[in-house]
């Protein structure tokens, strides 16, 4: 898949799938415990590396190699939260160590992973789990510039899927190492380990000075890290399920399987049940810590001399800085540099992915992403302030019903649960009864029909439109020229709109009962009554005018303004999606084209007034994705 370079929707697609496996603190965690499992021997000589390595970055970096209790306010990174800058925050493992050594927003980044880590230990709640994300990646965002839109071209952090279920171990390795290969976790693993491997065992030849020795160790430090927060995502459950479908199915399928769990059979027949992103549980993650210890040991004997790392001499031969290949951007596998068969074991313990598409494939599950074509129906009841006179103040209810056509385009959830980067045009019919309050106010009438009421029974002609902005209602219309000269840019407005917005006031808030979220600003409906013939009609009492009622024929055009929406209700199947959700709105009725109809002497039409109203609309939506 390329970026087009005048379409938003493919941009926006290609971040809709920089699907995390794990969350910061949860790859911290597992290269943390992986330190910890270490024999006493190997933690030294590890700590003996890194403080070799860290010469001239004494401020920036701890003074051991982790740290188990940095706070809430960690002032130096330690080597474990480097697998979690890794992939999600850098691109490369020279970009990782830029951003490690010399910006002032990782820093930033950690305290907020630090947060993020104790909200999650603090709750079971699903719904807490949920906001504590959404606000970590609000705060993410403001952070770290280019946090929602790193990944673009690839599905990096994914598995490939099985092409067959008696697809052996060195088949599957081999498809995800051969050059031109899609991108993924096994081949990136791999790459960098092994360029790690090489750094290290340059590091322990004779003849370095102190600089050079500590330039080769920080080097296979950043390249290990950036491996190793790859290795974490093949243990991730909506990663192993395989990456393949539609925008819509694959990310449904990796927030389900993250969330609910999946049972899988590493290469060597182990079996486990894995979790994903933001559910890590203990046990899991003492088995996953195993294999970052595992991979770590092959660096330590590398870096001892007691590992050689052979060149296959296909490509240069790495210098003594970190790994600069890009996983944002790169679309393919480059060959590999170095003998494949110290990783093979190591390889041998991650689990075996999900078939392709057919036949004994993994139930899938569709997202809200992608362009669809949809139904939408809603039953309305509006409180209004009076009449379309100016002396009918006595307040009343209109009940009403809708039916609708849409077609849009759903981004929700891109980076967590919270998002809605919902976009759709809608048109349809609307049928409203008469409202309960009565023509006049002074006296009381009898309601034999319906044109005794204020406002009596009428139809109209509705249309609908949804959208997030960046700033303020509409701006992402107004700054759509961008999409010619800046696309990227504009695709970064559109992911930070969908996701609260720059003030991001507007992200959804998880309950146990259902979603809330303000999106006033976002929705406009527009209603156009009175448009057959003969048109609308209504009753007014004016002595000033005339000694009777008058009988008015009118148009008049409605807006409403959602302010606050429920969801209760979302299902999902493989291509379409449906909901229940509840809109608390407000708006203003604006009669248009007034004449008397009687009396039929020449009588001034009355002047009239805006009807304003604040209701309650209960919508059901069906969706099917293109």
């Amino acid at each position: 898949m390329r970026l087009c370079r005048y379409s938003l929707i493919p941009i926006l697609i290609l971040f809709a799938l920089s699907a995390h496996a794990w969350v910061f603190p949860e790859h911290r965690k597992l290269a943390l415990l992986g330190m910890e499992q270490l024999s006493p021997a190997y933690r030294l000589q590890l700590e003996q590396i890194w403080q070799k390595a860290r010469t001239g970055y004494e401020t920036r970096l701890s003074p051991t190699v982790f740290v188990a209790n940095q706070g809430l306010k960690p002032t130096q990174l330690d080597y474990a939260s480097w697998s979690g800058i890794a992939g999600d925050h850098s691109c490369s493992p020279s970009d990782m160590l830029h951003n490690v050594l010399e910006t002032d927003w990782i820093m930033k980044v950690a305290g907020i992973a630090a947060q993020l880590e104790y909200d999650l230990a603090a709750t079971d709640n699903r719904s807490k789990r949920i906001n504590a994300i959404r606000n970590s990646d609000i705060r993410l965002q403001r952070a770290d510039l280019a946090y929602s839109s790193r990944a673009s071209v690839n599905n990096v952090h994914f598995l490939l899927a099985r092409p067959k279920e008696d697809t052996d171990p060195q088949t599957y390795f081999t498809a995800c190492l051969t050059e031109g290969a899609p991108l993924n976790a096994i081949g990136m693993y791999t790459r960098y380990h092994l360029s790690a491997l090489y750094k290290a065992g340059k590091s322990s030849e004779t003849g370095l000075n102190e600089k050079e020795q500590s330039a080769w160790l920080l080097a296979a430090l950043a390249d290990e890290a950036y491996a190793d927060h790859f290795l974490q995502d093949i243990y991730a459950a909506g990663h192993v399920a395989g990456i393949w479908g539609a925008a819509s199915i694959r990310k449904g399928t990796h927030d389900y399987y993250n969330e609910k769990g999946l049972e899988v059979v590493s290469w060597d027949g182990k079996r486990m049940i894995l979790s994903g992103d933001a559910y890590l549980r203990e046990v899991e993650a003492q088995k996953i810590a195993a294999y970052m210890r595992a991979s770590l040991e092959q660096l330590l004997d590398a870096a001892a001399g007691n590992l050689v790392v052979v060149s296959k001499g296909i490509n240069a031969l790495p210098n003594n800085t970190a790994d600069s290949f890009n996983t944002c951007q790169e679309p393919t596998m480059k060959a590999t540099e170095f003998e494949l068969s110290l990783v093979i074991p190591i390889l041998m313990k991650t689990p075996a992915p999900g078939l392709a598409d057919g036949l004994g494939a993994m139930p899938r599950v569709s997202s809200e992403i992608g362009t669809f074509l949809g139904v939408s129906s809603s039953a309305n009841l509006h409180s209004i302030n009076g009449g379309f006179a100016k002396n009918q103040r006595g307040t009343g209810v209109v009940a009403g019903l809708e039916a609708n056509v849409r077609f849009g385009f759903g981004l929700d959830g891109v980076l967590n649960n919270s998002g809605d980067g919902l976009v759709f045009v809608q048109a349809g019919w609307k049928t409203d009864a008469s409202s309960t309050n009565q023509f006049v106010n002074d006296e009381p009438t009898l309601p034999t029909n319906s044109l005794t009421t204020a406002i009596p029974g009428r139809s109209a002609y509705s249309f609908r439109m949804r959208m997030p902005f960046y700033l303020f209602p509409g701006d992402l219309i107004l700054a759509s020229p961008l999409l010619l000269f800046a696309p990227k840019t504009y695709a970064k407005m559109a992911m930070r709109a969908g996701n609260g917005g720059l003030i991001p006031w507007q992200s959804g808030i998880a309950t146990p009962i259902g979603r809330f979220q303000f999106v006033l600003g976002r929705e406009v409906g527009v209603s156009f009554y009175g448009q057959g013939n003969p048109h609308d009609n209504f009753l007014v009492y004016e002595p000033t005018l005339s000694s009777s009622a008058m009988l008015l024929e009118y148009r008049s055009v409605q807006f409403d303004f959602p302010i606050l929406e429920y969801r209760t209700l979302r299902s999902y199947a493989s291509e379409q999606s449906s909901s229940l959700m509840f809109q608390l709105s407000a708006g203003f009725d604006n009669a248009k084209k007034v004449s008397v109809l009687l009396p039929s002497t020449n009588i001034k039409t009355p002047e009239l007034q805006t009807v304003w109203h604040i209701g309650i609309r209960a919508i059901f939506n069906w969706r099917h994705y293109l």
